[in-house]
């Protein structure tokens, strides 16, 4: 019996991108409702990381380099951040974003305000035509690979329960580089960014280690409300039909019994 292989996944407008520890495969419907499909191994593979400072940016990296890999082997793939809207909504974020941060609320209160508000272009993004759906799909088809049995439309290691960790600590990293002189701020940002996510990460993995810890539950109920309120809708049959053509391809490529297309 083959091992199961650990998964992720991403929602498009038009299908699904699934990939493992080694590949990617990604299957879209067309107007005309054939599915095509891609897929290929990944030039950067983080699972060779082992620093807890660097092994959140490094699976950061290589979820978004396969994103341009994916878009010149299927054109067709419609990203979630492409649709119309979302630019505005980020520019108007941004703006508000300024305002508060120019506030006279304590600094840990306007970072902790600025990091909620900077979720509207994301979940602006999720929202739309066929995308919770697609979304919904992704999680019942990988649930139900690893669970052996049909799951629901959220899944526990969603990138949407990193929304309560990545709050957190980029509220703390921030308050704490408002401090620093004003020629070290720009740098001490930077650096409390990537300080941030790397905790966020590691967080993130001790409440999939843990996840009946109240402390886990707490960080995790925004990202499972916005999962289910939402960022997901049931899948219809064809659109999870897509979903399970991107897991089956996937892993062929991970157990190596095919080659990529």
């Amino acid at each position: 019996m083959e091992e199961t292989v650990r998964l992720g996944g991403m929602a498009l407008g038009n299908g699904v991108l699934v990939h493992g520890p080694t590949a990617w495969a990604c299957a879209v419907r067309e107007p005309d409702g054939t599915i095509k499909v891609a897929s290929a191994r990944k030039t950067f593979k983080a699972s060779g990381v082992g620093s807890p400072l660097l092994r959140g940016p490094a699976r950061l990296l290589e979820a978004v380099l396969v994103l341009p890999a994916m878009r010149r082997e299927l054109p067709e793939a419609r990203l979630p951040f492409e649709r119309k809207g979302v630019l505005g909504a980020m520019l108007a974020t941004a703006a508000v974003t300024r305002g508060v941060r120019a506030s006279s609320l304590r600094p840990f209160v306007k970072e902790l305000a600025a990091g909620m508000i900077a979720l509207a272009p994301a979940a602006l993004s999720l929202r739309g035509g066929e995308l919770a759906a697609y979304h919904g799909a992704e999680h019942v088809a990988i649930g139900s690979y690893e669970h052996g049995g049909r799951a629901t439309k959220e899944h526990e290691r969603c990138g949407s329960h990193l929304v309560g960790p990545i709050i957190l600590t980029t509220a703390i990293g921030n308050s704490l580089a408002a401090r620093a002189p004003e020629r070290l701020r720009g740098p001490a940002r930077a650096a409390s960014a990537v300080a941030a996510l790397a905790a966020a990460t590691e967080m993130f993995g001790w409440m999939v280690r843990h996840p009946d810890h109240p402390a886990s539950r707490a960080l995790a109920w925004p990202g499972h409300e916005l999962q289910h309120r939402l960022s997901t809708e049931e899948p219809s049959p064809e659109q999870l039909e897509v979903a399970e053509l991107a897991l089956v391809t996937c892993l062929k490529l991970e157990h190596g019994h095919a080659d990529a297309d």
